[in-house]
């Protein structure tokens, strides 16, 4: 990455991330496809909905019929991670129109932020909208595409785990967890390798005690407690 903040450059850092969504969109058009849903409704629940993990839930949610507000309720826990995120990057645009910052929050995704968080780090610190909402949109339309194709080719990939496409957006996150640790310059790299690992226990014990909705928000907050508390103490 470098510190500049423009368009072209923000097409040239998106796209490792690419291969994420497409596998992961890939496996979702399949497993919708494969309930019953058509082309026409995965491409508009991505484009609408775009919720990632939480579109699947729906979809598992609307084979077992459940009521309507039972998987609005469901949808909004799952994704309430965004509104910590959304207040993350919001300092960023404080310059900017309202409107903007609306566009911006409306497309973020955990990719996208995690994405924006190591290019500041090359960059003073410093965000532009034109950076963020091409970041955004390249996120938005592949998935959105990379959801219809899959949903083309359920009949012929009736198991998608078989080919790893469900494995595509944990790897890509592991990718973008390397290079936010070896890229930040402002915090020891002992801190940073103490606070992931003290969030792999966090959620390897949540898992047993928390229910999965609410597993993400709850895990980040005591996350960023502890790594504040260490950093305090020992740095």
């Amino acid at each position: 990455m470098t510190d500049e903040l423009d368009i072209r450059t923000a097409i040239k850092d998106t796209l490792p991330t690419v291969f994420g969504y497409i596998g992961i969109g890939l496996a979702f058009g399949v497993v919708s496809q494969s309930v019953g849903l058509s082309v026409l409704m995965v491409v508009l629940m991505s484009a609408i909905t775009y919720a990632g993990s939480a579109q699947f839930i729906m979809v598992s949610m609307l084979v077992s019929h459940n009521p309507v507000v039972s998987i609005m309720v469901a949808v909004f826990l799952v994704n309430a991670r965004m509104i910590l995120m959304s207040t993350v990057v919001a300092p960023y645009f404080k310059k900017d129109s309202m409107w903007r910052n609306i566009f911006i929050g409306a497309l973020l995704t955990d990719e996208s932020f995690a994405l924006s968080m190591n290019k500041v780090n090359y960059t003073e610190h410093k965000m532009s909208f034109e950076w963020f909402n091409t970041a955004n949109l390249i996120a938005y339309f592949t998935w959105m595409i990379a959801s219809g194709v899959g949903a083309l080719l359920g009949q012929l990939v009736a198991h998608p785990e078989r080919l790893g496409l469900d494995f595509a957006l944990v790897a890509m996150f592991i990718g973008l967890l390397y290079l936010q640790v070896i890229a930040d310059r402002s915090l020891a790299k002992s801190l940073q390798l103490i606070v992931i690992l003290a969030e792999a226990v966090i959620i390897y014990l949540g898992l047993i005690f928390i229910p999965g909705n609410l597993l993400l928000v709850v895990g980040t907050l005591l996350g960023c407690a502890t790594g504040v508390v260490i950093k305090h103490a020992f740095y």
